[in-house]
């Protein structure tokens, strides 16, 4: 998708870069009903929404659906900008492109809400919002419940069903150099510096042993079988398969 070039029947390298200063200017003959000058200003403002759907380039999802997608988001932009807060227009786009686009992703994934359930979770959200102006806080999970007269687990499930799932491969910081992924920060308790060390502690340990206590720790560890079995197979008392089993082990602590 990123080296796509024409997207919708829109070149996109062919697309203009407006100064900010020119955009101020448009924007102003757009809130006096200047409809060519609108067309105009959505059609400069599309490297913006090519900008975010990059940002879900990892989804699978058709670039061009996400293009469209966004172009709608871009157009809600453009109808509720107020110029009077004294922000840049991007800066109020992208949000709602992004919102736009996960909106989508949402309404179409293949884990399917219960319209209850998702009703439940926007009616949370609503009252979340209420709360916090009247609270001048972010309100808890219990006082949103108490609000709508629900239970609190519901509307913790309610919540959690409309989560949209992220892609391990989503970019989370992109400066100069590589992007950062979510994976990149995501903590592996099990594939660590220090496990892999241990593991190859105890390789080494292992060569240090001689075949036949190689051989009794490998039937005994990794192919589970009990100190009688491996007696049997390799001709040996049961007696003498835990003694040199106890030398073995008593060894690679040692050397670990």
């Amino acid at each position: 998708m990123l080296n796509k070039v024409e997207i919708c029947g829109v070149n996109t390298a062919k697309l203009p870069l407006y100064k900010e200063a020119e955009m101020m200017e448009m924007l102003l003959k757009i809130k006096e009903g200047d409809l060519e000058t609108r067309e105009e200003f959505i059609h400069g403002n599309l490297r913006l929404v090519l900008s975010v759907i990059q940002r879900f380039s990892s989804r699978g999802e058709n670039p061009d659906d996400l293009f469209q997608v966004g172009c709608i988001g871009l157009i809600k932009a453009l109808d509720n900008f107020d110029m009077s807060h004294g922000v840049k227009f991007s800066t109020y786009a992208v949000p709602m492109i992004i919102g736009e686009v996960r909106r989508y992703l949402r309404d179409n994934n293949a884990i399917r809400v219960s319209r209850s359930l998702r009703d439940m979770a926007y009616k949370a959200l609503q009252t979340r919002e209420t709360l916090s102006r009247q609270l001048q806080r972010e309100p808890t999970v219990a006082e949103i419940a108490e609000a709508m007269e629900a239970e609190r687990e519901d509307v913790v499930l309610a919540l959690e069903s409309i989560q949209e799932p992220v892609s391990l491969y989503e970019p989370v910081f992109h400066d100069d150099g590589d992007a950062i992924y979510v994976m990149d920060q995501v903590s592996d308790t099990k594939n660590t510096d220090e496990r892999w060390i241990e593991n190859l502690a105890l390789s080494e340990a292992m060569k240090k042993l001689t075949p036949r206590e190689r051989k009794i720790l490998n039937m005994r560890f990794f192919e589970g079988k009990t100190q009688m079995e491996v007696a049997e197979e390799i001709s040996i008392s049961q007696a003498q398969v835990s003694r040199l089993e106890k030398n073995a082990l008593k060894f690679m602590r040692k050397y670990v």
